[in-house]
């Protein structure tokens, strides 16, 4: 647990907390007389807080994102696969305690145990430092990447022309790719995109997604210049 507390680069008051909440039910299930108590408690609680603290820095980092983009953000930033990975850095599999059943079904490296033990340590250290070092701990480890993530995703036209034509219920949206030129090894694609049957952007790219991109790119400008 020492080893452990120096990668988290927090040290706990009460270390049962960090043994609860890398102890699994199996665990529990096949050792009675310990008493032991599972970490699934511990991971409903770190949900709530993960969740909060991703909302939060998203509404601080651009006031300019709509609640619809956020939310589909958020869901990236907290999914199994992300907090599996976060788990994975850590090492944490090495550290959990296990029942026999579960460690020959290769527990250590199952994603979604993986994931549920970082929202169970998220909780662990709330309740044993407090709110500021839970939110330390979530920005240097769960949502590290936020910010390239966040400007990657401001970026995408094709997404924010979506949600703009969404707005109005019974819009449709599609792309054709009108024509590419040039050799097989330096081609261009031209494209142009339809908002309910009507053209609305063109533009062109190496590859047909930056040709779909560019004609987002296109409309968006068109819309902001006819408001």
């Amino acid at each position: 647990m020492k080893q452990l507390e120096e990668t988290l680069r927090y040290h706990f008051r009460d270390p049962s907390l960090l043994q609860t909440a890398l102890t699994h039910s199996s665990y529990v299930n096949e050792h009675p007389r310990e008493q032991a108590a599972c970490y699934e408690r511990l991971e409903f609680l770190g949900d709530a807080i993960l969740g909060l603290t991703a909302a939060e820095l998203l509404y601080r980092w651009d006031p300019e994102l709509p609640e619809g983009r956020m939310t589909r953000i958020r869901a990236e930033l907290v999914c199994e696969e992300s907090l599996c990975r976060t788990a994975q850095k850590l090492g944490l599999g090495r550290y959990m305690r296990l029942g026999k059943g579960e460690e020959l079904n290769h527990g250590r490296e199952r994603p979604s145990i993986l994931a549920d033990m970082v929202e169970s340590l998220i909780a662990a250290v709330w309740l044993d430092g407090g709110k500021e070092e839970a939110v330390d701990f979530i920005r240097q480890f769960v949502l590290q990447d936020a910010s390239e993530h966040i400007r990657s995703r401001s970026t995408d036209n094709k997404t924010r022309l979506q949600e703009l034509v969404q707005q109005q219920p019974g819009s449709s949206i599609r792309y054709e790719i009108l024509g590419e030129s040039g050799p097989d090894h330096d081609k261009r694609f031209f494209c142009c995109v339809y908002v309910n049957g009507l053209s609305s952007g063109e533009g062109s790219g190496k590859t047909k997604k930056e040709a779909e991109q560019a004609a987002a790119g296109d409309a968006l400008s068109r819309r902001t210049k006819g408001n």
